[in-house]
């Protein structure tokens, strides 16, 4: 053989040995969800990653998901009753009429969470990250939520109906028609730049709120009872008419 064919062979070996190679690595890369999706099976523990998973029409009312990777999740019409959820990270997670009714969730990240219809009513979400979250029509009744941060939500019809909100932060929120009749608003509850239409805050004292602004006020809904901080006045509409 020449000097130049063995030249020639010798590229064309090492030409196939980097395709091969390179084709190998592009399976194992494209292999590695598969192996990842194994988790996806597996029993609910705490610390467990269930992130990018398929969990909805499940029934897991009462496990421990403390400390859990759900990023990403799918928890559509999920029971997640009484599920202890501390520490956890839901953001991403669809929880679209899932039900997390009685959950302990103090701690848990449910930032861009996408929960219309959810029922989060006597969730128990102390200093708890909702930012940027879709809850449209999501019931909070009752929940205890002192500390967690709603900014940037979409809470459009949203109930927190007796709810503990000490100290919660609502700025920049889409809170139109959202209904907080009984909760608790004590504290330095942020509203600046929320959307108050139609936003129900009958009988309640938000005295201490900040950011609250009149032109807010006068798009929102109270009655004589409502408290509001120094320098703001009851709208000359209110009490709205009930819809």
């Amino acid at each position: 053989m020449s000097d130049a064919a063995a030249i020639g062979s010798g590229n064309s070996r090492t030409v196939g040995a980097a395709l091969f190679g390179g084709a190998m690595g592009l399976a194992l890369v494209l292999g590695a969800p598969s192996a990842l999706a194994a988790d996806c099976k597996a029993s609910a523990e705490p610390g467990i990653d269930w992130s990018h998973c398929d969990r909805s029409n499940l029934m897991l009312s009462g496990v421990s998901l403390a400390g859990a990777d759900l990023s990403d999740t799918d928890f559509t019409l999920t029971d997640l009753r009484n599920v202890n959820l501390a520490e956890a990270n839901l953001e991403k997670a669809t929880l679209v009429r899932a039900s997390l009714a009685g959950a302990q969730a103090d701690g848990a990240s449910f930032r861009k969470v996408e929960g219309y219809r959810a029922n989060l009513s006597y969730l128990a979400a102390r200093d708890a990250a909702f930012e940027g979250g879709e809850f449209q029509r999501a019931s909070f009744d009752a929940a205890k939520l002192p500390g967690s941060r709603f900014d940037k939500a979409e809470l459009g019809r949203a109930s927190f109906r007796g709810a503990e909100l000490t100290g919660a932060r609502f700025s920049f929120a889409n809170l139109a028609r959202a209904q907080f009749t009984g909760a608790t608003l004590t504290g330095q509850l942020d509203f600046t730049g929320a959307y108050l239409y139609l936003t129900r805050f009958d009988g309640l004292d938000l005295s201490t709120a900040t950011g609250l602004e009149q032109a807010q006020l006068d798009l929102a809904c109270g009655d004589d009872a409502t408290r509001l901080p120094d320098g703001l006045q009851h709208p000359a509409n209110w009490p709205c008419p009930v819809e």
